[in-house]
């Protein structure tokens, strides 16, 4: 069982969350229930073309997601920026013309921790982590998505939770500006 500390914090929107310590740090977890397909939070923060974001960047600076091919969603300041990955996520993120929301995947109670996989946006990218989720299917990485397994990346590309240029990738496998890049990735090893 994940023991939740609640605190005060400076961090916008707990309304629907408390924020809690993990195994793997600070966390945020349901205050109330969440039904499938329901939108859980909205994610802000500044856009950054990739060459601005930070090469070295380690706990609290690593608040960077890739949301386009060569643009990052930077850190907001809010509840976002501490939503941990899980490679048995229970959220996922939709890409919608009013922004980028996050949405219950499956149904979510009170004190649940609030989780999503980390390597639904990548794409292109050499940035590796090892993963310390604890989920009985967890897969010790976290890293470019074609490096899931292709029924994980079905899944997430019918649920929709994948950004365009994921889905554009994975229609057009001959996708010269990644060819290259994917090859590589296969063999590179975690830092």
């Amino acid at each position: 069982m994940k023991k939740i500390v609640i605190r005060r914090s400076p961090i916008q929107g707990l309304g629907m969350f408390a924020v809690g310590q993990t195994h793997v740090g600070e966390a945020v977890f349901a205050a109330r229930s969440f039904k499938s397909g329901e939108v859980v939070t909205k994610f802000k923060g500044p856009r950054i073309h990739e060459s601005k974001v930070p090469k070295q960047y380690v706990g609290k600076n690593d608040r960077y997601m890739q949301i386009e091919r060569d643009y990052y969603l930077g850190p907001s300041g809010g509840v976002d920026d501490i939503i941990n990955h899980s490679c048995n996520p229970n959220t996922g993120l939709k890409f919608t013309p009013t922004g980028i929301l996050l949405v219950a995947i499956r149904n979510i109670k009170p004190g649940d921790e609030i989780t999503w996989d980390y390597s639904s946006t990548l794409l292109g990218s050499s940035w590796k982590m090892k993963c310390d989720c604890r989920e009985n299917n967890c897969r010790k990485i976290i890293g470019d998505f074609t490096l899931l397994d292709k029924r994980i990346q079905q899944k997430y590309l019918c649920l929709g939770i994948v950004p365009k240029h994921i889905k554009d990738y994975m229609e057009n496998s001959e996708h010269t500006v990644y060819t290259k890049t994917m090859r590589s990735l296969k063999h590179a090893q975690v830092a």
